[in-house]
């Protein structure tokens, strides 16, 4: 008993002090979609929890209204000079991000780093991050449009395909939903599973990805329109999952030799035309069986496998888990209880010369939602 009593207040002592104060910096043309799809799981953190575990501000260099990509005009909380300390500072970025990011926002947010604030950006807000020499060696994750010219010009940060990067004290999304994604497993970390599955279920988010999803970058993106014939092969092979084209028949439906064909699939995509081929074939899979209820069996025909054991290996081989634990979902870990901090009401509000946080006028209409502090713990 005495044993539980120090786990359980190991735990509550490793939470970070709430509110954590979030600050986004808006870049001219942000996403708003992305922008949405981080700041709604902290509204909801907070009604789950029924206390303020978060608060946010929307920021812009010089506090004047900013318009997103879709022409929608945003009023922030605060400037960059009147912001209030934050704990987190997330960069929303969208389109041009190259001439979107001023020395005002680059000396800002080197003096957030020093700081020792958590840095984050989605969409494109990476870039920013990169400019002011924030992510040197550090996981990146930035939308695929953008990937080309950050490589370009930023070879010291560490650029991935996946949904989003968690490393240290750096945290990286690459837009849309994505964010949603990332911030569903910052709050997990920071609070629990527990509330993280919650507010997915609050929000009829079937699958919380992880940041071994990869986003789906367009062939014709990553080499152009200088290998017509190698898209052509692509797209043939992504058309037949099920019923694999043999390598000599691939080759001659866009008249070229075996040999020409394993040169171009060598040099533009470092691997070999059959390798390539199965990866389609076990990433569909991992789809089908992280999002549809069909059979390990099924899935495997339906994928070109002539049988499971086979399709089992080379799962295992390429993800490094068998079907069966993709499936269940199996992975280490456990939620923390989430504990209504002493007192009641909210838990501190801003000082009278901060600007107003949305969080606190959210988290009071919330009070009549039936899931109100659903997810609270008490001692």
């Amino acid at each position: 008993m005495d044993t539980d009593r120090k786990t359980n207040a190991t735990a509550a002592n490793d939470r970070p002090a709430v509110p954590q104060t979030l600050g986004f910096l808006l870049l001219d043309n942000f996403t708003l979609i992305s922008l949405s799809s981080a700041i709604e799981p902290l509204r909801m953190a907070n009604q789950l929890a029924g206390r303020e575990l978060y608060r946010w501000y929307t920021l812009s260099a010089s506090g004047a209204p900013i318009r997103a990509s879709d022409g929608l005009q945003v009023t922030p909380d605060a400037s960059l000079k009147s912001a209030p300390a934050l704990d987190w500072v997330i960069v929303c970025g969208g389109v041009a991000p190259r001439s979107s990011v001023t020395p005002e926002h680059v000396n800002w947010l080197q003096g957030q780093s020093r700081q020792l604030r958590r840095l984050g950006a989605i969409c494109t807000g990476s870039w920013a991050l990169a400019r002011a020499g924030l992510l040197n060696h550090y996981e990146c994750s930035v939308h695929w449009e953008c990937m080309p010219s950050m490589k370009e010009s930023f070879p010291d940060v560490a650029l991935n395909s996946r949904l989003y990067s968690i490393d240290r004290d750096r945290f990286t999304a690459s837009g849309g939903t994505a964010p949603l994604d990332m911030m569903l497993n910052l709050i997990g970390r920071d609070h629990g599973r527990e509330l993280a599955a919650g507010i997915s279920e609050m929000f009829i988010y079937e699958r919380m990805r992880t940041e071994q999803d990869n986003q789906r970058v367009p062939l014709k993106h990553v080499l152009g329109t200088t290998q017509p014939k190698l898209l052509e092969i692509v797209s043939l092979m992504e058309s037949n999952l099920e019923e694999p084209i043999e390598l000599d028949e691939l080759a001659r439906y866009v008249s070229v030799s075996r040999r020409q064909l394993e040169r171009l699939f060598q040099k533009y995509l470092h691997c070999t035309p059959s390798r390539y081929y199965l990866k389609l074939r076990l990433v569909r899979a991992r789809q089908l069986l992280k999002q549809t209820s069909l059979s390990i069996i099924e899935v495997a025909a339906v994928c070109g496998f002539v049988s499971t054991p086979h399709f089992s290996k080379c799962y295992r081989e390429y993800f490094g888990v068998p079907p069966r634990d993709e499936r269940s979902g199996r992975s280490s870990g456990s939620g923390q209880n989430i504990e209504r901090p002493p007192g009641s009401g909210f838990a501190g509000a801003p000082l009278s010369d901060d600007p107003v946080s949305g969080a606190l006028l959210a988290l009071a209409s919330a009070q009549g939602e039936p899931t109100f502090a659903s997810l609270s713990r008490l001692n």
